[in-house]
């Protein structure tokens, strides 16, 4: 009989032990851990496609810069050679002019004969009279022969001037022909990297989508845990309480009279007890009716809302926008996630406070999740805190 009374005490004693048996949450999923690989890869990818796009963009915008320079030059020398061939038009008319001047001349010395200037010399009154008749013959054939050659020179100079502006048209044009051929396999380099940029983002859409059903699946498998745990914790109690009554001995009293918790109270239990060894009090300067009402509003928008770039209203969120919104409960942006890294930053994350890295930010809920406006096609979700996250406080 008091072996009998022995054995049930240590079951007794067993069950209520094994009743504070912390559950065992369920670790980061494969099928997450590929994703978020798949992911950064990806983004990697896109950043050194950005960059050669960047690249190509500036080397487009220098040959643009050299078309345009080059369209000038071939303008200014459409006007030089407008210019020269005016000029050349004017030259032959004078040289055309000096040339019918010079057959009249000539026309007049051949029917009049050379003897005739000998005869206006000599028929000078004075030694002096006739010498300046002389130097007067002699400078009107000077003029003649100096007329036509400067004319003449004139012709050619314009000549050859309208020759050289025309050949350096021609070097201009091939050159802007040659620019312009670069320009278009430029530009279509750049459309084909903005492609491949446009082809990024949609797997990395999809790398995103992936990471958040693999985050939901993990969470659903969490909480079976605690769920199933939770179950076997209350059949264990159940148990006890049967075996109490059953003894009926003073053993059985002391048992009787460990207190017990319902399955509710349990998981209660079990969760406090898992988040109060990873948090510690809250700094004094924290509110937490403020932060309450922080998760409360992150909350209303579980589900209900979309992830649009830049968007910080009703139902339409980017990362900060959203954040924005849930500290202050206005559709009005406080910054940007480099703004929120420069706020002051904590040790003990209470719900209310901001996650934040470069690239993305969300609002802290307690245990390890935060609710986020997560990307394109996900919208707003709750989700388990990203690695590498900090955490700061409004």
């Amino acid at each position: 009989m008091k072996f009998k009374k022995l054995c049930s005490m240590l079951l007794v004693a067993a069950m209520t032990c094994s009743l504070f048996v912390t559950p065992v949450y369920a670790t980061p999923s494969e099928d997450k851990q590929k994703a978020m690989e798949e992911q950064e890869a990806l983004e990697n990818q896109k950043a050194v496609a950005a960059s050669e796009r960047a690249a190509l963009q500036e080397q487009f915008s220098t040959i643009m810069t050299k078309i345009n320079e080059l369209q000038i030059q071939l303008m200014e020398k459409g006007q030089e050679i407008v210019q020269a061939e005016e000029d050349l038009k004017v030259a032959e008319e004078k040289e055309q002019e000096q040339y019918e001047a010079m057959k009249l001349r000539m026309k007049y010395m051949y029917e009049k004969d050379d003897s005739s200037e000998l005869q206006s010399v000599l028929a000078s009154g004075t030694f002096s009279e006739m010498l300046a008749q002389a130097e007067y013959i002699q400078q009107v054939h000077e003029y003649d022969r100096d007329q036509l050659q400067e004319y003449a020179e004139t012709v050619e100079e314009v000549k050859e001037l309208k020759a050289t502006l025309e050949s350096e048209m021609e070097n201009l044009e091939e050159m802007e022909s040659e620019y312009q051929t670069q320009s278009d396999e430029l530009n279509t380099m750049i459309a084909t990297k903005s492609a491949e940029i446009d082809d990024l983002d949609v797997l990395i859409q999809e790398a995103a989508q992936a990471v958040a059903e693999a985050a939901e699946r993990e969470e659903a498998a969490r909480l079976a845990a605690i769920a199933a745990e939770a179950e076997r914790q209350a059949q264990l109690a159940q148990q006890q309480q049967q075996q109490q009554q059953t003894t009926g001995n003073s053993g059985g009293s002391t048992a009787n009279n460990t207190e017990t918790s319902t399955p509710e109270d349990n998981n209660t239990s079990n969760e406090s007890s898992t988040e109060s060894s990873t948090t510690t009090t809250p700094e004094p300067s924290y509110s937490v009716s403020t932060g309450n009402a922080i998760v409360d509003r992150a909350y209303s928008w579980v589900g209900n809302a979309e992830y649009v770039w830049g968007g910080c209203a009703p139902g339409a969120f980017d990362c900060s926008g959203f954040v924005s919104y849930c500290l202050t409960g206005a559709y009005s942006r406080l910054g940007t996630t480099y703004t929120f890294l420069g706020w002051p930053r904590v040790s003990n994350p209470q719900p209310g406070d901001v996650c934040v890295n470069a690239g993305h930010c969300g609002i802290y809920i307690g245990g390890g999740q935060m609710i986020h406006a997560a990307t394109y096609g996900v919208g707003v979700i709750v989700g388990p805190v990203q690695a590498g996250m900090v955490y700061v406080r409004w």
